[in-house]
């Protein structure tokens, strides 16, 4: 049975449209549910264990169109987790300070340290999708070879990749482990969380016109998604798209891979003690038995 790693890692000669919304056979809602809670308590002694190591951190990356189901799986994922060791970071569009640095800057600044987990919500990622479906976007950045954002640098977005590839590879080489996860929904799919959202009051101020607006982008997102997949997904940092029109089996999936590779680091270990405090256990335990 091939690793779920294997399994979803895309290769730079990834398709979109060769890559599934669902799994096949089918996983029922009650079952992925079991296995994700059976995943929870190892990654939750995993964590553990890393942050009494403190020797790497792991940043992991959550892209997805709107409705992917980011939230709640990061919700879900790491609900066991100790709360010292994970950091979630949601970003949104910058702000009037980060647009003033380069537009890896505001990444930088939330990365884990050492023995620590950071979940971006929505990545630098945003850069090369967000950015280039609305190319005007690019005005903000003040960006000294950029004129008239119409009328980029043949070579601009091919740097972007470089650039973004260079940023991930120094991290990796010094110490983080990195996931990037694409949650991979159908358009159907899509249409059927809106309506929801719609559907019911509790979920209506998830709801946005612009839901609908970018919907109609939906094409321009899949070739752009497809593109920085193919040109970013490395060694160092691999992606993996995760069929998400089940909510609960695409959670199941993102733990499962995180479980997998990080379980394959075998220098991760508790710390051992210094010889001399080793070979002195028994009368510090007597010294306190005797208190």
């Amino acid at each position: 049975m091939s690793l779920y790693n294997n399994k979803y890692q895309a290769k730079n000669d990834f398709l979109i449209t060769e890559a599934p919304t669902t799994i096949k056979p089918k996983i029922k809602k009650k079952e992925a549910k079991s296995r994700l809670k059976k995943i929870r308590k190892e990654l939750a002694h995993l964590q553990d264990v890393m942050y009494a190591h403190d020797r790497y951190s792991v940043l992991i990356c959550i892209q997805g169109m709107d409705t992917s189901g980011k939230d709640s799986l990061i919700r879900r994922v790491f609900e066991k987790f100790n709360a010292r060791g994970v950091a979630v970071h949601s970003f949104k569009i910058p702000t009037s300070i980060e647009y003033q640095h380069d537009y890896l800057w505001r990444h930088y600044i939330a990365l884990p340290g050492r023995g620590k987990f950071s979940v971006f919500n929505r990545t630098h990622y945003e850069n090369v999708l967000v950015s280039r479906v609305h190319q005007h976007n690019l005005a903000d950045e003040h960006l000294p070879d950029v004129v008239d954002t119409d009328h980029l640098p043949t070579d601009f977005w091919t740097k972007r990749f470089e650039q973004i590839n260079n940023f991930e590879k120094h991290l990796a080489e010094n110490g983080t482990i990195i996931f990037k996860y694409f949650l991979h929904i159908s358009k159907e799919e899509q249409k059927n969380r809106i309506l929801r959202r719609l559907n019911n009051e509790d979920k209506n101020w998830k709801f946005s016109p612009s839901d609908l607006s970018e919907r109609k982008k939906w094409d321009e997102y899949m070739q752009y998604y497809e593109d920085a997949i193919r040109h970013t997904s490395t060694d160092n940092a691999p992606w993996y798209t995760v069929p998400a029109d089940n909510k609960w089996v695409a959670r199941y999936i993102v733990a499962k891979i995180l479980l997998e590779v990080l379980s394959q680091r075998k220098d991760i270990k508790y710390p051992e003690l210094p010889e001399k405090i080793m070979n002195n256990i028994k009368s510090y335990k007597k010294e306190l038995e005797n208190e």
